[in-house]
């Protein structure tokens, strides 16, 4: 009982058991997958970790808060289309991620402040933002695939490119610096703290002096703005805006955050989110390597979130981060 009292304890500081779970489905992808360890494969599976994992950064923040955004999908395809098609008209890039930015910011204010001054629950007000943004999309684009994306995204976003001069893909470099910096946020910076106060106790921290008004509408804005550029970068991926990028990110950005260990109400941090982005990619390209349909991949997603809720829902102590 005490080596289990004892690895509770380590893997409530350290995310013990996803960095064995990175280690051991590598291993399992090496040993039933052929050509699963070489140089290209492995870039491929950073870049889709890369976006996965910068799509569920907003969401971690808002599980932390003890809510959800599922108005993800939206924005990401607002981005991804309005990318193509700023692009079509001539827009430089910066102009055309501004453009997305600024609005989904404002937007994501919106539902963050709104949910809390109303004390309405964030699952439904995102999901019908999400719907607001997506249709308003898709009835601007047509319904249809629009013209492609910037060569600079394409060139960012490719698996093949190099980090001064290192195999690493440039947006998975960019996502561990980003990741690097929201860590020291989180972690070292009064706002982190707020953000956990905030998590804590939404009452308590109001008591406190809490700006928590603004907290919420600060963290559903970053999430909607980090959506619509993971959109503008999933158009630079795929070559275009598709209408349907957006769609797999409603259960995974979700399920990321889950799986690294986040839990509703201030426990956790990004970098679980980054572990949990890396296991859900491992695992997805095991799965289709093996031969799975993308249904068995949702059953066995889900099987997977079952098991860590179950287990980490155990622990009722909240540790304090404030």
């Amino acid at each position: 009982m005490s080596v289990l009292r004892g690895l509770g304890r380590l893997q409530a500081r350290v995310p013990l058991l996803q960095l064995l779970a990175v280690v051991a489905l590598y291993l399992v992808g090496a040993a039933t997958i052929v050509d699963f360890t070489t140089p290209s494969s492995l870039s491929t599976l950073l870049v889709l970790a890369a976006l996965l994992g910068l799509a569920s950064l907003g969401q971690t923040g808002a599980v932390l808060l003890g809510g959800l955004d599922l108005s993800i999908p939206g924005f990401i395809l607002a981005g991804a289309v309005a990318t193509a098609k700023l692009h079509e008209h001539g827009w430089p890039l910066a102009a055309v991620l501004v453009a997305i930015a600024l609005p989904a910011a404002a937007l994501g204010a919106t539902s963050g402040s709104i949910c809390h001054r109303l004390r309405i629950q964030p699952l439904v007000f995102t999901l019908a933002m999400g719907a607001i943004v997506g249709g308003a999309t898709i009835v601007w684009s047509d319904g249809a695939a629009t013209a492609s994306a910037p060569q600079a995204l394409v060139d960012f976003t490719a698996p093949v490119s190099t980090t001064f001069g290192l195999g690493i893909p440039r947006v998975a470099a960019a996502w561990i610096a980003l990741a690097c910096v929201v860590g020291i946020v989180l972690a070292r910076t009064r706002a982190g703290r707020l953000l956990y106060a905030t998590g804590s106790s939404l009452r308590s921290a109001e008591l406190a002096l809490v700006p928590t008004r603004t907290v919420w509408a600060a963290v559903y804005a970053v999430s909607a703005t980090m959506s619509a550029l993971v959109g503008a970068l999933l158009a630079g991926f795929s070559g275009t805006g598709d209408v349907n990028l957006g769609d797999p990110y409603l259960f995974q950005s979700l399920a990321a955050v889950i799986v690294g260990g986040t839990t509703f109400g201030a426990r956790g941090s990004y970098w679980s989110t980054v572990l949990g982005a890396l296991i859900l990619t491992e695992l997805s390209t095991i799965l289709v390597g093996n031969g799975l349909s993308a249904a068995d991949q949702r059953v066995v997603f889900g099987l997977v979130i079952l098991i860590v809720v179950a287990f980490f829902g155990r622990s009722h102590r909240l540790r304090d981060r404030v």
